[in-house]
């Protein structure tokens, strides 16, 4: 790994750091019958019309209570940085979802599967106005890749470590503002690395999007085809620069 040794001393901030160094692994198990789930009849995927605020009903079995449907709305929409998995984006939802409704189905009043329960925010151990469930459109992949290729598939750039910004850091490396991820880390060997990311620099966007959160650029990075280049916008001394690096596949670490 090289370490950041650009202007300014980073060493009395503290760091909440994203490591962008992925495994295949997936950490649940989805069985289905329906080929075509979380689609429209015209082969649209019903996770680009959901919108916060829309009803929709969670079914289970919590504490082994059969068929049990609950009713709430989306909360919001791409919740990444839960520190569920790796791989976070999430559909909120306060319909009450407890112990046993994980991989029961988040439907909408159509009865179109748009999500898969899977966790919930709380401090008791009990349904507190907080549940995700996984994207339709993101199990339909898992289980594309499972049947196509035996495994899970994800986009990597290789082991970078990275902190988000604040006003100190970013006046201390002549940023404009404090967007950003300041990369604190890289590995030489990393498709990154090769694509010219160094420490001290500042990712700001990936592909046209801007960044500001690390679990958005995970996401990202996993979902970009593996193969293509993406192009990384990042901040370096001050400068706008551009960098092209390669989409490698994720391996086991």
């Amino acid at each position: 790994m090289q370490d950041s040794g650009r202007k300014g001393s980073l060493s009395s901030f503290h760091f909440e750091a994203y490591d962008l160094s992925f495994t295949s692994s997936v950490p649940f198990c989805i069985a289905v019958a329906v080929r075509d789930m979380g689609m429209t009849p015209d082969g649209h995927s019903l996770i680009t019309q959901l919108k916060v605020a829309q009803w929709v009903l969670a079914i289970g079995n919590p504490f082994q209570l059969n068929q049990t449907v609950t009713l709430g709305i989306v909360s919001a929409l791409g919740r990444t940085s839960l520190g569920i998995s790796g791989y976070e984006d999430f559909i909120q939802t306060d319909a009450a979802i407890n112990p046993g409704n994980s991989g029961g189905a988040l439907v909408n009043t159509r009865g179109e599967l748009i999500g898969i329960n899977t966790a919930i925010f709380s401090q008791s151990g009990g349904y507190q106005g907080i549940g995700f469930a996984i994207p339709s459109n993101l199990a339909r992949r898992v289980v594309s890749d499972f049947l196509k290729y035996g495994e899970v598939r994800r986009g990597s750039i290789g082991t970078v470590i990275l902190a988000p910004m604040t006003t100190e850091i970013a006046a201390q490396l002549g940023a404009p503002d404090a967007r950003g991820l300041l990369v604190q880390r890289i590995a030489r060997g990393s498709s990154a690395y090769g694509g010219g990311l160094r420490p001290g620099d500042i990712i700001v966007g990936f592909n046209g999007t801007a960044i500001q959160d690390g679990g958005v650029l995970m996401r990202l990075v996993q979902d970009a085809p593996i193969g293509s280049t993406a192009t990384l916008d990042v901040i370096r001394d001050g400068r706008r620069v551009q960098l092209k690096v390669p989409i490698v596949r994720a391996t086991e670490q």
